[in-house]
């Protein structure tokens, strides 16, 4: 039975060999990228067009036309690649359309080898855009999965390609234009048989190295740089390709069959060491029509922390696009729902007797089948990924661990920085009982912003500012106490201006254990003192690093990255010490000082606008569960709730004296 995708529905692909049928009503350009697991694609030998439409497991057409059939053998594809993306767009030569707004809706089919529909997407909506990624057929699990996309771009393939951080991608989309323009597109035969697994020479999967990265960031789907949770932009990270591959076999097998004129180099830029480890074995095969069973650590890396690091979130993007399109489901049947009892009132017949009223009950009657239907398929979705989260959450290493994970109880002090913290956890009202770690990559990237501000609780009552204020402190306290924790010995040195002393009890735990490099700093004087001595730090870093010279700092000069909690700011500062407040939070994380500000935004009301760079540049937590985070794909509101020790519990205390005994012991 064919399932009629809405944008961001996904279904399973039962085979590995398919066709990928497009109707457009006008002549079309198709193509298609191959992505890893974020959906960057690396190199042009990665985008499959009429000048070259040929790549490893998959072949388009030659030329602009409105109907095509796109060959696909999923079972060639790389392993590297995740995400193959279906790409449709108009050519820029002729009369024809510029916009796909002026032409019908086009339409786009997976099929079987028989003709016989997989699923089927209805490329609705678009309006000004001459360029739209139609579907996406990519991995969960060893499994693969068609995604109904329908991601337009006004400014053609090059914005496209520049999304998927495609190299020089204004001069590739200008190369296709030009082949399309000419018929200078090459014939290459079509995919033959796939060969059995035994001839095959499979190469090794390639790592995804930074799905929260706020450097490389563009986050899969493809969104400008910025934080990952901040507003509604995101990270998008990169992965390098396996080193020592061989170049990728065409579709039938034939390692002979390159894509490209030459061998494609897919070394590593930064390892020239083995290839990773595979995943670990997968769960024995669920049965017929049941969901594949969740094993942790099931997604590619170069050990168990990137892969589970990767996992969590292929989790977050699933969750985030299952319940797009369950919204989207129920935003149809509604609108539907509307459009009907709309022409049955515009009859004046049906307004009354038994006509009208038998009408109106089947439009509500088809409205709750759609939304059953949809939110069937969620409650599916929920399920598995609850499974999924289940098995994952009590492997997960400390540095990713909920305090009340057992992983603490045997803490140790790192000899390796990893990969990423966690600051806490995201959840959506649809799916309450499926929580995301919220990961963020180290060395962080940018500060953060406890918001103590007064603020609604999940509730509905309100938390007072004497509250919020206690409580913003002890976030700050557990997420530096988390830092610590990751960081090797003599690696991570934390400051504290706390100007008023009110912060004494929240800060008791790191205080008392000795992991601060000196006591708070009070008042206006130990404001400045702590404010001058990390500015000097972060002019002498860039005075060296300018100079080409990074090891000529002065005799011992702390190497360490630092950090520096203020609260309950701006009580205490000046505006000296305001403006080296913002010169920290803008040059410091690019040479290891990071800030962490606990501070309600109204008590900075009186520097007006002075201060919305300031706020603009940190990552915005709260100490109390809030929606205010937003996804990369999507840009669902998110509850966002604090990692928080629990109740009763010396987890920290214990945690923070090891770190302290760590220190004290370190040669350095």
């Amino acid at each position: 039975m064919t399932a009629e995708l809405t944008r961001g529905q996904n279904h399973p692909l039962p085979r590995a060999r398919l066709e990928i049928r497009v109707s457009a009503g006008t002549p079309v350009v198709a193509g298609a990228t191959l992505g890893d697991e974020n959906g960057k694609v690396h190199g042009a030998e990665r985008v499959a067009h009429p000048g070259t439409p040929t790549v490893p497991g998959l072949e388009v057409s030659r030329q602009a036309a409105a109907d095509h059939r796109l060959a696909v053998d999923l079972d060639a594809v790389p392993d590297a690649v995740h995400r193959v993306s279906v790409l449709l767009a108009l050519p820029s030569a002729g009369q024809g359309p510029a916009r796909f707004g002026a032409v019908a809706a086009p339409f786009v089919a997976v099929t079987g080898l028989d003709g016989e529909e997989v699923a089927s997407f209805t490329l609705t909506g678009l309006e000004a855009e001459s360029a739209v990624v139609a579907l996406e057929l990519y991995r969960r699990q060893g499994a693969w999965k068609v995604r109904a996309v329908g991601q337009g771009y006004a400014g053609g393939l090059a914005e496209l390609f520049t999304d998927q951080d495609v190299p020089e991608a204004r001069r590739l989309a200008g190369d296709i234009q030009d082949a399309v323009a000419r018929g200078l597109a090459r014939s290459v035969p079509a995919p033959g048989a796939r060969a059995s697994d035994g001839d095959r020479s499979r190469p090794a999967a390639a790592p995804a190295h930074d799905p929260g990265s706020t450097a490389a960031q563009a986050a899969g789907a493809g969104v400008p740089s910025a934080s990952p949770y901040d507003g509604r932009t995101a990270p998008g990270p990169q992965t390098p390709e396996a080193p020592g591959q061989q170049p990728c076999p065409g579709p039938a097998g034939d390692s002979s069959a390159a894509a490209g004129d030459g061998p494609v180099d897919y070394s590593h830029p930064r390892r020239q060491h083995a290839a990773p480890p595979p995943p670990p074995p997968a769960a024995p095969p669920a049965a017929p029509g049941q969901p594949a069973r969740p094993v942790a650590g099931d997604a590619t890396g170069w050990s168990l922390e990137e892969r589970l690091y990767n996992q969590v979130w292929g989790m977050f993007e699933d969750l985030a696009r299952t319940t797009a399109a369950y919204r989207s489901a129920v935003d149809f049947a509604d609108s539907r729902r509307e459009k009907e009892l709309d022409q049955v009132l515009a009859d004046p017949r049906n307004r009354i007797g038994g006509q009208g009223d038998a009408a109106r009950e089947a439009a509500h009657a088809r409205y709750e089948q759609l939304v059953s239907q949809a939110r069937q398929a969620l409650d599916r979705d929920v399920a598995q990924l609850a499974a999924e989260a289940e098995v994952v959450e009590p492997v997960l290493p400390a540095a990713y661990a909920r305090w009340d994970n057992p992983v603490w109880h045997a803490y140790r002090v790192p000899m390796e920085i990893p990969m990423a913290l966690r600051l806490g956890d995201l959840h959506l009202s649809e799916a309450d009982r499926v929580r995301i770690p919220m990961l963020v990559r180290l060395p962080l990237e940018r500060g953060l912003w406890i918001d103590s501000g007064r603020a609604a609780s999940l509730d509905g009552s309100l938390t007072d500012a004497h509250e919020m204020r206690r409580l913003g402190l002890e976030a700050a306290v557990a997420h530096a106490a988390r830092l610590l924790a990751v960081y090797p010995a003599g690696e991570f040195t934390v400051h504290v201006i706390d100007p008023a002393g009110s912060g004494t009890r929240a800060l008791a735990p790191l205080v008392e254990t000795g992991v601060l490099a000196a006591p708070p700093a009070l008042g206006a004087a130990g404001t400045a003192d702590v404010l001058a001595r990390l500015t000097e730090r972060v002019d002498l870093v860039q005075m060296a690093l300018r100079a080409g010279a990074p090891d000529a700092l002065p005799p011992g000069f702390d190497t360490s990255q630092q950090l520096l909690i203020v609260n309950e700011f701006p009580h205490g500062f000046d505006d000296r010490a305001v403006n080296q407040l913002r010169y920290l939070a803008d040059e410091g994380p690019a040479v290891g000082v990071h800030l962490m500000l606990v501070a309600d935004r109204e008590d900075c009301a009186a520097y007006g606008p002075l201060l919305d760079p300031l706020w603009r540049s940190l990552l915005r937590l709260t100490p109390v569960a809030d929606d205010h985070l937003a996804d990369p794909w999507v840009g669902h509101a998110w509850t966002y709730e604090p990692s928080l020790v629990p109740s009763g519990s010396d987890v920290l205390r214990q945690v923070l004296a090891r770190v302290a005994a760590a220190r004290r012991s370190w040669p350095g």
